[in-house]
Parts: structure tokens; sequence; C-alpha cells
């Protein structure tokens, strides 16, 4: 009896103090984004910036004030995206390298990430796409994202797919929609091909508050679903066969978890671009911090990655100022050698 109310007392101060993690990872995204707000070619106290979002809040926007339209209209919709962008793309990885057993996926080793670009060099270079006018790329972009998983879904379906089958088929789907891409980036014109190059390179700066509710919305649906089956998730972990013997399908909980994530990784990719790293990176960072229970995994992944991609988003604005690089340079110049030193630090396996 005392040894279970050990055991019980022990479990309670662990996840106690994954909590506090995670709400300190929260707190670190307020301070990240009342930076990020505050620095640009007309600099605004950190206090300040506080002091006019709650200004707005109770007397609403006046157009006429210099600060609170730079805060509003330049600022806030970027950081916003930011932080929901890096949130899904978090999560997204922790799912994907929870169902495949893999600590190599991510939306990028799926296919997914390559598939969106090819859809967007169609619209920006042959004009192609699915529907039309302003939505050309981004539409594009989200329907090829979906081909990825539309494949992998027939082969665990109709071919009984391993979680290994599954990896390889989407590290051979990046090569093929990686080619189609470079073969129309040989053939675009000097215009079309800068375009695509910027928008391979992931950015921030096209964020607008429509786009940001469409992505808040599939976060507000997808996340809820995810935390719910986080569980099965955990079950997954020890194999097919001692899932099913512990009462889960894990077949449904793996299609269901495949085909959630990778709408959050679709919406995101067609509105932000190819961000690399952050599903990939994230969850390694939590799972050495908090362990591999993803209950607490999933949600402090998002976390992180949001907290990440807010600070790349800041250097981005301000290492080479007033020239603004693409986010998905820095994360992946931050984010490789992280990785890299990771891998050679880590004495423990988690996997």
């Amino acid at each position: 009896m005392n040894q279970t109310l050990l055991l019980r007392r022990a479990y309670a101060k662990k996840g106690l103090q994954k909590a506090c993690t995670a709400g300190i990872l929260v707190v670190l995204i307020f301070c990240m984004a009342g930076i990020s707000l505050s620095q640009g070619s007309l600099e605004i106290c950190f206090k300040e910036v506080w002091g006019i979002l709650w200004q707005v809040v109770v007397q609403g926007y006046d157009s006429q004030n210099t600060h609170q339209t730079v805060i509003l209209v330049l600022r806030l919709p970027r950081v916003a995206m930011g932080i929901l962008a890096g949130f899904g793309l978090g999560v997204a990885g922790a799912v994907f390298q929870g169902v495949l057993r893999n600590p190599l996926a991510s939306p990028t080793t799926l296919g997914v990430s390559s598939a969106a670009g090819l859809g967007a060099a169609l619209a920006m270079i042959l004009g192609m796409g699915v529907t039309g006018g302003r939505f050309l790329v981004v539409g594009n972009a989200f329907v090829f994202s979906m081909i990825p998983v539309l494949v992998i879904f027939s082969l665990a379906r109709f071919r009984q797919a391993t979680p290994e089958m599954m990896i390889l088929s989407g590290i051979g789907m990046f090569y093929i929609f990686g080619a189609l891409t470079s073969m129309l980036q040989f053939l675009a014109t000097q215009d079309a091909l800068k375009a695509m190059v910027v928008w391979l390179m992931g950015d921030l700066g096209r964020a607008k508050w429509q786009e940001i509710l469409v992505t808040g919305t599939v976060l507000s649906a997808c996340i809820p679903l995810i935390l719910w089956k986080s569980w099965d998730l955990n079950l997954m972990g020890l194999g097919d066969e001692a899932a099913r013997s512990l009462g889960t399908n894990p077949d449904k909980s793996r299609m269901i978890l495949m085909v959630t994530a990778s709408l959050i990784t679709a919406t995101i990719i067609c509105f932000t671009g190819m961000i690399g790293f952050i599903g990939l990176v994230s969850p390694h960072i939590c799972r050495i911090i908090l362990g591999s229970d993803n209950r607490f995994l999933v949600a402090a992944s998002g976390i992180f990655g949001a907290a990440f991609l807010i600070f790349s988003d800041l250097v981005c604005r301000v290492v080479i100022a007033p020239v603004i690089i693409p986010v998905g340079i820095v994360t992946a110049c931050a984010g490789g050698p992280l990785f890299l030193y990771l891998i050679i630090q880590k004495k423990k396996r988690y996997w």
C-alpha cells in the first residue's frame, strides 16, 4: 500500500513538473511576441506594446495612431501566424514521429511539404490550379499537399502497410515531388522563378487576418482530437499487437492521427510556404526535457515550436535590417546545428 502511494505521489510530482515546464514555455511565447512586436524600423518599448494592445481592446483601433497601425497592421499578423504555424508544425511533427515510431518522421520527410511546393510551382510558373484569383497558389498548395496523405492512407488501407513502409513511401514521394518542382523551376521565367524560390523558403510576411482565422479554425478543430488520441499514441509506441491487447485499434487511430496532422500541416504550408525543421526539432527537444508521454509531449512540442518560430522570425527582421530574411532560412540554420548537437550529446536512447 505504501509503495503504491509513493508511486502515485511520484507520478503526480512528475506531472506537475511537466505542467510547470509547459507554463514556462507559454510565458516564453508571450515574452518573444512582445519583443517581436517592439522591434522594427519604428522601435517601440516592450512595456508600451502591451499598453497599446490593451488600449485597442478597451477603446478600439485608431487608424490615426501610428504606433497602433504599425503593431496591428504590420507586426501582429506576422506574430499571430508565427504562433499558430509553429504550434501546428510542432504538434504535427510529434504526431508523425509517434505514429510511425521513427525519430526522423516530419512533414518534410513524409512528402507533404514537397507536394505543396509542386502545387505552388504549377500555380506560379504555369498558372495552372484548382482555384483561381488570389487563392490560386494557396489552393494548389493545399490540394497537392494532401496527395501524400491519400497515398499513405491507401497503402495502409489496401496493402496493410507497416509504419516503416509509410515513411519509406513518404520519402519516395518527397524526391518525386522535389524533382518535378526542380524541373518547373528550370523552365520558369526569371520573375516566376524568384517568386517560387521565396515561397519555398517560407515566409510569415504574407500573413493576413483572414488566413490567420482559417489557420486558427483548423487548429481549434484538430488539436483537441489529437490530444484525445494521445493515449492511443502512447499505446502504439508499444507495437500494434500490444496496443490491440490493451483495447486500442492501432490502424484506425493511426489513420485518424495521420490525416489530422497532415491537415494541420497542409493548412499552414499553403499560407506560409515551406518552413522546415520545426516539426523535426521541437518534438526531440521536448522529448528530452519531458519524456515520451505523448499526453504532455504533443502539447509541449507545439508550444516550443511556436516560441522557436517567433524567435526565428525576430532574427529574420533584425539581423540585417531593414532587409527581412525568409524565416525558413533561419529555422534551418538554427535547427540543423541544434539537431546535430542533440544527436551527439544524447547518451540515453529515447526510442
